[in-house]
């Protein structure tokens, strides 16, 4: 499955966090923040922020790095960056500075779900499941959390980590109920259910992923190959088998299908 995690969005509304410039004239709270209502510093970290989100989409994480700095310097208390900055510590393998910029951004705002879930997810790599585990289900709780269906996936993944397939299933399965269209969370879930021995329901999904030619590859094609072998379809075997060969014959997955390494 794809990497979980979730780059801080960057919105106009930076200064929901920190506040905004110097007091003016009394506006009423009913009214949404808007780009007059921010001062030079929150259009810098603005800037700044998303310079950060670019370069570490690229994996350039110094530059980013250096970007999360100077949006800080803007705006010493704004969430998105250290949240950003945990996700790039860890990226550069340094734990310690990562969880520290996690726990500074929870700090700052408790209830943040962009960061309970990286902070979770960070936790889940780092194999402390049980502590995982409660920034998931604090990143859900969020009312009109947009990122519940990733979130779900997420915490499928480390259950599938910590051997906790039956967990797993449910989670995945209510990621899909949240984003039947994202592939990986349908593969995820066909993997599960495989794992469980529901071979019926897992040739259910992962069927699904291999019917659009844009997300069928060589992964998708061996897992609908290894669930007909167990169901006994030794014509769909070879029927797999031959689209492995054809479409992917440089693939690991396919010379698994020429020496029949069906349960390697």
């Amino acid at each position: 499955m794809k990497s979980s995690v979730l780059i801080p969005s960057l919105v106009l509304l930076l200064c929901a966090v920190s506040g905004c410039g110097t007091p003016g004239p009394a506006r009423d709270e009913r009214e949404p923040i808007t780009a007059s209502d921010l001062t030079d510093a929150d259009r810098r970290a603005r800037a700044r922020l998303e310079l950060a989100s670019a370069y570490f989409s690229r994996g350039q994480m110094e530059t980013a790095l250096d970007e999360v700095k100077l949006a800080l310097q803007a705006r010493p208390e704004l969430v998105e960056a250290y949240n950003l900055r945990g996700l790039i510590h860890a990226a550069m393998g340094d734990a310690r500075l990562a969880e520290a910029s996690y726990r500074h951004a929870l700090q700052i705002q408790a209830r943040d779900a962009d960061t309970l879930h990286n902070y979770g997810w960070f936790l889940c790599q780092q194999k402390r499941f049980d502590e995982s585990w409660v920034q998931f289900q604090a990143a859900l709780a969020q009312p009109q959390y947009r990122g519940a269906a990733r979130t779900f996936a997420a915490k499928g993944v480390c259950q599938t980590r910590a051997g906790l397939w039956l967990e797993a299933e449910g989670s995945f399965m209510r990621s899909f109920e949240l984003d039947p269209s994202d592939p990986s969370t349908a593969m995820s879930l066909s993997e599960v259910l495989y794992r469980r021995a529901d071979f019926e329901r897992a040739r259910f999904y992962v069927a699904r992923v291999n019917a659009q030619p844009e997300t069928t590859n060589a992964q998708s094609l061996w897992l609908a190959l290894r669930i007909e072998n167990k169901l006994g379809n030794t014509a769909r075997v070879s029927e797999f088998g031959a689209q492995l060969q054809v479409r992917y014959p440089q693939s690991p997955e396919a010379a698994r299908f020429e020496r029949r390494g069906f349960d390697e």
